[in-house]
């Protein structure tokens, strides 16, 4: 036996990528799409096979992947949260051994190439605004946890920010700004009610996926910003005021740092219309903001940085 102490473990498939085709109309002709990137972890009673090499305890991981599959074709993918939901309650029912299931999924999104001559509508073309994401975890003693998000999501204001009056020591170079190109590549993830995922049947989670993504837009576009901070916390305050089932908000925003040109060389003047677009390296901006009572569930640890 092992003089060590087994902590934290957790097994299953991770990527497994499926696209489904849902047939619409009398004749099929109307297709969906659902594009998915789905990644299972199982916690539980594990101890032997760790120490002993004892698989009784052990579903292979090409079960979890089958499961993802058939229950695909079972029971659709109405959205990720709904698809992960159902997924991560079936594994810990249905193993005695298995007490919690986490499920990760990312979602990448296709739009209709729509051709108005042809009936059949059933051609896509790929979007590269964002993808969106899903993590859901089933516990036998915490219940059903439901987080949803996007990354990827690259945003610029042309203006309407500043960034001055901050600390100056004697390595400080950088000079203080009042007009200057605001742009990020939003990660963020938001920790949905208990009603809502207990409610999932009834609970229209694309529906709430757009509202979200809408207000953060909003307040991004809307907030003369004076810090990436500030900007961050009135895109977080916007969703906590109109999304009711959203408890919530962890935003991570690296700051898409655009300079100024010196083309005084050339003799030209540079009125706030040439920038040099870096790319590394980057501020990084991370907060979470939540109501007021609620114990905020999103852990910074669990954090994926951009």
């Amino acid at each position: 036996m092992s003089k060590h102490v087994l902590a934290q473990n957790q097994y299953g498939k991770a990527e497994n990528r499926i696209v489904t085709v849902t047939r619409k109309g009398n004749d099929g002709a109307w297709h969906e799409i659902r594009d998915l990137n789905v990644s299972v972890a199982l916690r539980g009673e594990y101890r032997q096979v760790h120490l002993t090499g004892d698989n009784g305890n052990c579903l292979p991981t090409d079960t979890t992947k089958n499961t993802v599959y058939a229950f695909a074709k079972e029971h659709g993918v109405a959205s990720p949260e709904a698809f992960g939901i159902l997924l991560a309650q079936h594994f810990v029912s249905s193993q005695a051994v298995i007490h919690e299931a986490q499920i990760r999924i990312e979602e990448y999104a296709w739009e209709r190439i729509s051709v108005p001559s042809r009936k059949e509508q059933h051609s896509f073309v790929r979007k590269g605004q964002e993808v969106r994401t899903a993590q859901i975890t089933y516990s036998e003693n915490t219940g059903l946890q439901v987080l949803s998000g996007l990354k990827e999501l690259t945003v610029m204001n042309s203006t309407n920010s500043e960034f001055h009056g901050f600390i100056k020591d004697r390595y400080t170079t950088l000079q203080e700004a009042y007009d200057r190109i605001l742009a990020t590549k939003v990660t963020a993830r938001w920790a949905n009610s208990a009603s809502a995922a207990a409610a999932d049947a009834g609970h229209d989670w694309d529906a709430s996926y757009g509202k979200v993504r809408r207000h953060m837009l909003e307040a991004f576009a809307e907030t003369y910003s004076y810090s990436l901070q500030q900007t961050l916390h009135a895109m977080a305050d916007r969703v906590l005021d109109h999304v009711s089932t959203v408890n919530e908000v962890r935003l991570n925003l690296p700051n898409k740092h655009h300079f100024l040109v010196d083309l005084e060389p050339f003799g030209l003047k540079n009125d706030n219309e040439v920038y040099f677009a870096a790319d590394r390296m980057y501020g990084l901006i991370e907060g979470t903001i939540h109501r007021d009572g609620v114990r905020p569930v999103i852990a910074t640890s669990d954090w994926i940085t951009a």
